[in-house]
């Protein structure tokens, strides 16, 4: 199964996400599927990626263990970004009233599926 049959499984499979993509560590998209602009969703792929980025040096300075997961909650948005490995990130974007929980769930699946193929 390709990159974009997973996303697009991904998202289908989780009520009220609208989009979700795989980028790199310079933010390039690797893969994406979403309801919306495909550009759009690129944009929030990078900067999504350079918030993880910066999350997880600082959370690196604590005995913690690894960040896996982020969820950013806006006024009209759930954005859940997950790490692929040290080099890639997964974001899924998602409408307000959704469970965010799903997303992740999801994601934590997907990102085995995908570091399974990239590593």
């Amino acid at each position: 199964m390709s990159f974009k049959e997973i996303l697009k499984e991904l998202v289908e499979s989780v009520p009220g996400a609208s989009g979700a993509i795989l980028a790199d560590w310079e933010g390039e998209a690797v893969e994406q599927y979403c309801y919306f602009d495909e550009f759009e969703m690129k944009v929030i792929g990078a900067h999504k990626g350079i918030i993880l980025s910066q999350l997880r040096e600082l959370h690196a300075r604590y005995p913690l263990g690894e960040l896996q997961d982020i969820v950013i909650t806006t006024e009209e948005q759930h954005h859940v970004i997950h790490t692929v490995g040290p080099d890639y990130v997964l974001v899924m974007t998602m409408k307000r009233a959704a469970l965010p929980a799903r997303a992740v769930q999801g994601l934590r699946r997907v990102a085995h599926l995908f570091a399974k193929e990239i590593y």
